[in-house]
Formats: C-alpha cells, structure tokens, sequence
C-alpha cells in the first residue's frame, strides 16, 4: 500500500513550538489547545510583518531541528516499512527547509523514508523566490491507500483519489472542519491510526 504523511503536526509537534515561537517573539501567549487556526497569522493575531518573521524564524534550521515527535509516529512508520509498505511525507514547507527536515526524519528513525516538497498553502511571501521540489502535476500522478493530515486546507489534494482513506490527525485547529465525506476519520493519535490501517487490511 501507499501511504501519505503530512509532516507538521502529524509526525512532529509543530504548532506547540510556533505557539512558544509567537509567545517570545510578540508575547502572543495563546494556549495549545486554543489554536483555532491552521493559519499562524490568524491563530496568534499577527501583523503582516510579524506573520512574515515568525516564518522566517519558523523555518531556520535550529528550530525545525527542535521539533518534539508526535509520540509513536516513527514506531508505526518503521513498521509498516518493514512489512513492505510505501511510505511518503508531502510537506508544505518550502524545499529550502530539506536538510534540517532530512536531518529530523534520520535522527528518528525514519531514513528510508522519501520527503517532497508541495506548495500546499502558497507561502511564498515569507521566503523569497522559494522553490518547491514536488511540481502538481507530478503530485496528482501519484497514488495512495491512506493519508495521515491535520491542515483542513490540504484536503483538497485528496479529491482526485475518491477511495483514498484520510486519517485526521486531531488539532485543536481542525475540530470544526467538516470532512468532505465518509472516507475521513479523526484520530486522536498514532496508535488509532496504526490500528485502522492494520484492521482495513485485515478486511481485504
């Protein structure tokens, strides 16, 4: 099987660190669970300015590097590597963000894992001239079983896979999204997800 795996926020702990990021930053002092908004601008009440430098900040390497795991993400991830699965993180974050994000996929476990880069939320206006490795059009020519995302803006990558099986990560900013139809299903964490697939394939 295919399986697709957003990178912020289902295999690492994005927003909490952006949340602490805005806190220093700006003494924007919103609590985890009271992100409502996928867009940081809109969850921490930032200015242009100041959405554009927590960006930028957002996005050096240290701080990509500090990010927590999502516990049991690379448990399951390894597991269903070794039993022969396909498995690709689609991350929005611009491909100039490839080593840090390469270095946190190795130093948990996750070599074998491929990472491409898809302009998923049009943020170019925090780096200039930023590039993405993962065109469109080459995207919509790959297949998937499952996806494993947490952004209700990225669902609409999935409309051209009508059987595909989305798994949404549970964040605070998702929780009054509405899915697009019957193949989504809310998990709370990796070991909800990992049992859903383990049983959907038991089915076939």
């Amino acid at each position: 099987m295919n399986i697709y795996i957003d990178f912020d926020d289902c295999l690492c702990e994005s927003g909490r660190a952006f949340g602490r990021l805005a806190a220093d930053l700006f003494g924007k002092n919103v609590p985890y669970d009271e992100i409502r908004y996928f867009n940081l601008q809109h969850a921490f009440d930032l200015t242009d300015e100041q959405y554009d430098e927590l960006l930028i900040k957002g996005h050096e390497p240290d701080f990509l590097l500090s990010f927590e795991e999502a516990p049991g993400a690379s448990t399951v991830i390894n597991e269903w590597l070794r039993q022969g699965h396909n498995v690709s993180i689609i991350t929005g974050r611009p491909y100039s963000s490839y080593e840090p994000s390469r270095a946190w996929l190795d130093s948990h476990g996750l070599q074998d894992v491929n990472v491409y880069f898809l302009d998923k939320y049009g943020r170019e206006n925090f780096l200039k001239n930023c590039n993405f490795s993962l065109k469109l059009d080459d995207y919509y020519k790959m297949q998937f079983d499952y996806a494993i995302e947490d952004s209700p803006l990225a669902f609409r990558f999935f409309d051209h896979l009508p059987d595909l099986k989305v798994m949404v990560f549970d964040r605070p900013w998702n929780r009054a999204a509405a899915f697009p139809n019957g193949n989504y299903r809310r998990c709370p964490d990796w070991e909800t997800i990992r049992a859903i697939v383990a049983k959907q394939q038991e089915m076939k």
